[in-house]
């Protein structure tokens, strides 16, 4: 799951080394916490947040193919 992040997101940033993701686990959650830089905040997020929705999208349907029986969040935070 975490290779089809990277991969879209290195590909829509203009800053793709500054992409850093990270996995927390929690009960029944996995939650990822997805770090970019403050100018590709917007591309990540997209119009109205399409992008970002699309990608949790095809994150739970990868949960779903990979038959993982826990909720799947993405969070989106910027570099300090």
């Amino acid at each position: 799951m975490e290779e089809l992040i990277l991969y879209i997101v290195k590909n829509l940033v203009s800053s793709p080394e500054e992409v850093d993701l990270k996995e927390s686990r929690e009960d029944n959650t996995i939650n990822f916490t997805l770090t970019v830089k403050p100018e590709d905040m917007g591309m990540v997020i997209g119009k109205g947040g399409q992008t970002i929705k699309a990608i949790r999208k095809l994150m739970i349907v990868r949960a779903q193919a990979e038959n993982i029986q826990q909720r799947v969040y993405l969070n989106l935070a910027e570099v300090k």
